[in-house]
């Protein structure tokens, strides 16, 4: 098989690949982010790359004009090495994981709700699933020679009130030499049942006292982004925290494209392979921050999607997208982390968040939990805005809940110049109404590079408000401005031109950008209101919303009614967790009292399969305008467009 080089600039990263391979498939190994929302077909065109020098095979589209492929442009995802290969990422196409924690805005660091170790410990609520105990055993004698595993369980027994003790197998193949080599005094892992009825496993021993070096992990595993904590067991204090890309990105933006590629042969190997990748990446870097040695943590907390949790688990996830959409299970045993294929000491324990449903995961169950909804007797909107939305409503008497497929408009997908919030990205704009001149502030105030999620709705919210376009999200054609322009039989505004750009291109908004906006905000407003009509509820009963996921931490609340994202209510009633599903797997690794309400929960949560639900069809027709057809639901933007119209 015929190998060649690829160099990737600015990198400077080298790797060697076989013709067969595509680039952004050597980019990915290399630990090359190239941006890619299409899963490898060519379509979105964002993964361009500049050949610098040598020979490739294919790589060329009509996302391509001549005047790109002149410069040396082609699209990574379909282009092979046909000799050694130096290529540059030009910067549209970067993914920097850096800017995952450096642009969080200060309106999320104030409105997270954090855990409150000491609280839940001074109301009696830290119930440990994981606990150390330190032993100063007796010798044995010729008149007193019981077994180490006895001496073992009977000084917990007489000393530390432990009872219904079992061994791992791993633990007692070592006991002997560890507790002779010890002198006797060592230090035993215990890990406890969420219910009395289980069994306390002792799952590693070792010499000396290290009763206080005992962490745990805890990892949002989401679609985009992996986030992971290490968290002290006996403090609750997080040592250092972490978020990186999912690497399955370069099979699939969506949830979709990911159940497709699981299918291929090897496929899912892949998917598996990407996920613990970028896992293991994170463990790696905020044990090293912390100061904790792999073999100091005993347990590590997972809350993701259900297809992410049955890739994770190494399970086909095929039957979730078919009708019945049944996953292969909703509650999961403990696992040993390491034959996840985690770089983790053999004695730690994984343990995934259950979920309700195919589409309805232990992510959204781990948000609930975080953010206390089940506890409370207000009713409550739940929402989760990524790729895929998904919805809670309830109180502590009752839950429902429902996901929508929103597609990836909001983290960029589906439109022209849409990216993430990285360094350059377009995220507030207002408009003069008069000249049509821009005014907008980018991430770190860069040039512009493209339109991340939040600004896409502040700027199609502006432009619906100031009648540049109307409430299909169509342009006013007799507007007359160069910013205005019809392209190839398609309208779009110029938001940058190419001279006060960060990249080689004007950035502009189409009617097609606009219409991908429309339809994802309509699933996620008809969701929410297809609901509250199934428990027989409106808008108008709802004392609250609360949001969750790093994009929901950043939207402007009023600009997200104007376009009909969100039911308008009181803003103030509108609350920003952050990310619930963290923090609800934050919580669960810190006591069992939050697992164990965890299974009643789950009997509370009535699961909606909207598109089994025959309202949901026609709440989404309806919801396919700015911000509805029915502006009463939206009285606040009703108002303001019949004071533009007045004046």
């Amino acid at each position: 098989m015929t190998k060649h080089k690829i160099k990737f600039l600015p990198y400077d990263r080298e790797i060697e690949v076989s013709e067969e391979q595509t680039v952004i498939r050597a980019a990915l190994e290399a630990g090359v982010h190239v941006n890619a929302s299409c899963g490898g077909g060519g379509q979105c065109g964002k993964c361009r790359i500049i050949v610098e020098s040598g020979e490739i095979e294919g790589g060329t589209s009509e996302r391509l004009n001549r005047e790109d492929l002149e410069k040396g442009y082609r699209l990574a995802c379909i282009c092979r090495a046909k000799s050694d290969l130096v290529v540059r990422v030009p910067i549209e196409s970067e993914i920097d994981p850096r800017m995952l924690k450096k642009f969080e805005t200060s309106r999320q660091a104030a409105r997270v709700r954090q855990v409150n170790f000491e609280d839940l410990k001074s109301r009696g609520l830290i119930i440990p699933p994981v606990e150390k105990k330190y032993l100063e055993l007796p010798p044995p004698t010729t008149v007193e020679n019981l077994a180490d595993s006895s001496r073992v369980i009977k000084f917990l027994k007489t000393h530390h009130n432990e009872h219904r003790l079992v061994f791992w197998l791993a633990v007692l193949r070592k006991l002997p030499d560890v507790i002779r080599q010890a002198d006797f005094k060592i230090t035993a892992t215990i890990v406890r049942p969420v219910f009395d009825d289980g069994k306390n496993q002792i799952t590693n021993v070792e010499p000396g006292d290290t009763t206080s070096r005992n962490f745990t992990i805890a990892v949002d595993i989401g679609t985009t982004t992996i986030y992971g904590q290490v968290i002290n067991l006996g403090t609750g204090q997080i040592l250092a925290e972490q978020g990186d890309y999912n690497a399955q990105i370069a099979f699939g933006e969506d949830v979709i494209s990911r159940l497709i590629h699981a299918e291929k042969p090897g496929g899912l190997d892949e998917l598996h392979g990407a996920l613990v990748k970028t896992i293991n990446g994170i463990i790696r870097n905020i044990t090293a921050e912390a100061g904790v040695r792999e073999d100091e943590v005993s347990s590590i907390t997972f809350a993701g999607n259900t297809t992410l949790s049955q890739i994770l688990i190494g399970a086909t996830p095929a039957y979730i997208r078919r009708s019945p959409y049944v996953p292969v299970t909703t509650l999961y045993p403990p696992i040993r982390a390491i034959d996840l294929g985690l770089d983790l000491a053999p004695h730690a324990n994984a343990l995934l968040y259950p979920s309700v449903s195919s589409w309805v995961g232990g992510d959204i169950v781990a948000g609930v939990m975080g953010s206390g909804i089940y506890r409370s007797s207000k009713l409550s909107l739940y929402i989760d805005i990524g790729t895929n939305a998904e919805i809670v409503i309830g109180n502590k008497d009752w839950l429902a809940c429902a996901a929508c497929s929103a597609g990836p408009a909001f983290e960029g997908g589906g439109i022209e110049f849409g990216m993430r919030a990285a360094e350059g990205a377009i995220e507030d704009f207002s408009i003069n109404p008069r000249t049509l001149e821009p005014m907008y502030l980018t991430v770190a105030n860069a040039k512009p590079r493209g339109i991340c999620g939040s600004g896409l709705i502040n700027i199609v919210a502006n432009l619906f408000e100031t009648g540049i376009i109307d409430n299909l999200g169509r342009f006013d054609r007799e507007l007359k401005s160069a910013r205005l322009r019809d392209r190839d039989g398609i309208y779009e505004y110029v938001l940058a031109w190419k001279n006060d750009a960060g990249i080689d291109r004007d950035i502009v908004l189409t009617e097609i950008d606009i219409e991908n906006l429309i339809r994802a905000k309509a699933a996620i407003f008809s969701g929410c209101q297809t609901l509250l009509g199934e428990v027989g509820l409106g808008i108008r009963d709802l004392d609250r919303i609360i949001l969750a996921g790093g994009f929901g931490s950043h939207v402007d609340i009023l600009r997200a009614m104007t376009i009909g994202l969100l039911p308008e209510i009181d803003p103030a009633r509108v609350t920003y967790i952050g990310n619930g599903s963290l923090m609800g797997a934050r919580m669960s690794a810190l006591t069992n009292r939050i697992r164990k309400d965890v299974v009643e929960v789950l009997k509370k949560m009535t699961n909606f399969e909207l598109s089994e639900t025959l309202s949901f069809m026609d709440r989404y027709m309806a919801a396919l305008f700015l911000p509805h057809t029915d502006l009463d639901l939206f009285s606040g933007v009703k108002a303001r467009l019949n004071s533009r119209i007045a004046r």
